[in-house]
């Protein structure tokens, strides 16, 4: 793909003009990156108090009980947003590994098989989570196997 960047004092704001004969993968996860600015932070409740998660603290994401559970390094909180939004919020840097989880992929330590062609993975804080069938081949992907 070619590159162009243009310096203009001009312009206040910057902006990404994308010229391609068609949409493909990589024009999509390109649009995406640009879209998802550093400052989104995912509002979680610890008890009584708010806590404002930077994606970065956020080891993973899954549904339990009817409730979004965010886990961080140690904490565990709970998210008034659906899982799709929290998977927006977080962008680029998550993978969803099944109808109710999304894990960040900074934070993957081992990747396990299991009978029924499941995958088994396991986080640095401890966590562990199955990958479905589904979302095995966007793993694999990321992985490179």
């Amino acid at each position: 793909m070619k590159t162009e960047i243009r310096i203009s004092p001009d312009i206040t704001e910057p902006y990404a003009v994308i010229y391609a004969g068609i949409m493909t993968d990589e024009i999509s996860s390109l649009a995406e990156i640009l879209n998802h600015t550093k400052g989104n932070v995912l509002t979680a409740f610890d008890r009584e108090r708010i806590i404002i998660l930077k994606p970065e603290e956020v080891y993973l994401v899954r549904v339990e009980n009817e409730k979004t559970m965010v886990y961080g390094k140690e904490n565990s909180y709970i998210c008034v947003k659906r899982l799709y939004e929290t998977e927006e919020i977080l962008g680029r840097g998550f993978l969803r590994i099944s109808k109710s989880a999304i894990v960040n992929l900074c934070y993957l330590d081992s990747v396990e098989p299991s009978m029924s062609g499941m995958m088994l993975l396991k986080l640095k804080n401890g966590m562990k989570d199955y990958v479905s069938r589904k979302y095995l081949p966007s793993l694999k992907n990321y992985l490179g196997i």
